[in-house]
């Protein structure tokens, strides 16, 4: 296996962990909503685990093989690129939500968990569905150059 095909099956696992985080994350959002909090825990866990991997084996894909450029045109390209910049910028926003919303757990500070959870849950749903959204266009719809 070469490098561009390491990359191809590392991508295709990373849409498979963006996938696995967003299933997680609204599977948790029900599990709390019916005030099952073993089960919330554990989806959320999931879904921490599966972001924390994409993360490790994202960077490798790009270490191997780089970014790469989206193949449609016009209002396609404006689309994908509207989306993944959107993407982007909040991927990198929701790290640090993520990372405080784990402290609150740890601390016990559930209630100030709940508050802050109201608004990072959007936020990292998107960025996970988002996630796939771009690799469906990227490798699956237009193929990249």
């Amino acid at each position: 296996m070469d490098r561009a095909q390491l990359g191809d099956l590392l991508a295709l696992v990373n849409a498979s962990l963006n996938a696995t985080s967003a299933v997680a994350l609204f599977v948790g959002l029900w599990f709390i909503r019916r005030r099952n909090a073993h089960a919330h825990r554990t989806a959320m866990v999931t879904a921490v685990a599966a972001s924390t991997l994409f993360l490790g084996f994202y960077l490798t894909r790009v270490f191997l093989t780089g970014t790469h450029e989206f193949a449609g045109e016009g209002a396609a390209r404006i689309v994908y690129l509207t989306i993944l910049v959107s993407h982007m910028i909040l991927a990198v926003v929701v790290v640090p939500l993520v990372l405080r919303l784990l402290w609150l757990v740890w601390k016990g500070r559930f209630h100030a968990h709940a508050r802050l959870a109201r608004w990072t849950f959007p936020i990292w749903a998107y960025v996970s569905v988002t996630g796939l959204v771009v690799y469906v266009l990227l490798y699956q719809v237009y193929g990249y150059r």
